[in-house]
């Protein structure tokens, strides 16, 4: 399989519903839960391109573009940005989508570094 094979096949989408139990005062969800939800996706799309134990080193870049109401879906699409030696990056997307109509955004972009590890959490060669 061509690495741009593995990307495509390794992208990762989650569904989330926004509930008053993950949303600050202002009605909105919390950036920590969308930061929490996004790192998830991207370490699932990490695993899922490189079959071996992966671990976040870094989150690179969070920009929160708009503000994530409750009563939203939100989805969570993770796709492999750059394969190097021992590390690999994810980017992340969030967008909003409203439960009752066709209304969809995008509401925030990240991207996050992953290692690949042994079994004594030394960095390895990913397999390519």
């Amino acid at each position: 399989m061509t690495l741009e094979e593995r990307i495509k096949k390794s992208t990762t989408t989650i569904f989330k519903a926004v509930f008053p139990n993950t949303t600050n005062h202002y009605d909105t969800l919390f950036g920590g839960t969308a930061m929490q939800l996004m790192d998830e996706t991207a370490f699932i799309c990490a695993t899922r391109f490189s079959r071996q134990q992966m671990v976040t080193v870094s989150s690179d870049k969070i920009d929160f573009k708009m503000p994530i109401p409750a009563g939203t879906i939100v989805e969570l699409s993770g796709y492999v940005t750059h394969v190097g030696n021992t590390s690999l990056k994810v980017a992340v997307d969030i967008y909003i989508e409203e439960m009752y109509s066709n209304y969809r955004e995008k509401a925030v972009f990240g991207e996050f570094t992953f290692v690949a590890i042994d079994e004594n959490k030394k960095p390895v060669t990913i397999l390519k």
